[in-house]
């Protein structure tokens, strides 16, 4: 029998998920019904679904010391991901609206792990952005381990592991990052196990970049938080930047912030969309 669940249509800087309020864990998804949700033409339409339900209720091993919400999220293919930058802030909007949370500043389990979010500013009128700060957790990197081909060239990658895998390659002053053709996944050699998100990132000034993602399961996105970040700890390491001081970085859907606090942890801090309610059947 179909069940009817209330959803929420969200963005951060036009990174869209469909938000399914699931408190008690009532909700079984499947990889078809993520898809099915997620379909532009046939569906609600996102780049990701992300099911809010109560760590206790999500049936996995959260422990005791765990967060009292987790983020279940997928990707549009149905495909299970680690974590979303952009998804988390949206989260964050979503718990605080619908008075499951009260506080500023709250924790929030992910497949990646403890993630700390700060709503920094509320909407005066509904459907205006919040704004929201995450923190990201620490990044692991390692420059040369593989290629990416595009535009005819092949470029050198840095691995940057923000809780999900992300390649990030510099274009030369003669590749134009808005005219690069990502309708289709360009090929990293060699292919990491698991795939890896692929950001192209472009120079713009002193500590601020732009870049464009092709993501796991989803294909190019209007934004990518986790890429984001990511982008911008391979800027600074590129730069010999280690003063600690944020990084601006320009996606299609907008701009972030990307910070670190005193003990390395990457911070992220933009915007929150929440547009549309509704209810629909699962």
């Amino acid at each position: 029998m179909d069940a009817r669940i209330d959803f929420t249509k969200g963005h951060g800087t036009e990174n869209d998920f469909v938000v399914l309020d699931d408190p008690d864990g009532a909700l079984a998804l499947d990889a078809a019904t993520v898809a099915a949700l997620a379909d532009r033409r046939a569906g609600i339409g996102g780049d990701g679904v992300i099911r809010a339900v109560r760590s206790r209720c999500a049936g996995i091993d959260a422990g005791a010391e765990a967060p009292e919400w987790f983020m279940d999220y997928r990707n549009a293919d149905g495909s299970i991901a680690e974590m979303c930058g952009n998804g988390v802030r949206v989260l964050a909007a979503h718990l605080r609206r619908a008075g499951h949370v009260a506080e500023d500043r709250f924790e929030v389990l992910t497949r990646a792990g403890v993630r700390t979010v700060e709503i920094l500013a509320e909407p005066g009128t509904a459907g205006e952005p919040w704004s929201v700060r995450v923190g990201m957790g620490t990044a692991r990197s390692e420059h040369g381990l593989r290629t990416v081909r595009i535009a005819g060239q092949r470029l050198e990658v840095t691995d940057v592991d923000m809780g999900n895998p992300h390649a990030v390659a510099f274009l030369p002053g003669d590749i134009a990052l808005e005219e690069l053709d990502l309708t289709r996944r360009p090929a990293l050699d060699p292919e990491p196990v698991g795939g890896a998100n692929i950001e192209l990132v472009g120079e713009r000034g002193p500590r601020h970049v732009a870049m464009r993602v092709h993501e796991r399961g989803v294909g190019e996105t209007r934004s990518c938080g986790t890429g984001v970040a990511a982008v911008a700890v391979a800027a600074a390491q590129r730069a010999g930047d280690d003063s600690g001081q944020p990084w601006t970085v320009d996606v299609p859907g907008g701009r972030l912030q990307v910070g670190w606090t005193p003990d390395g942890e990457v911070t992220l801090t933009g915007p929150a969309q929440l547009v549309a309610d509704g209810t629909t059947l699962v």
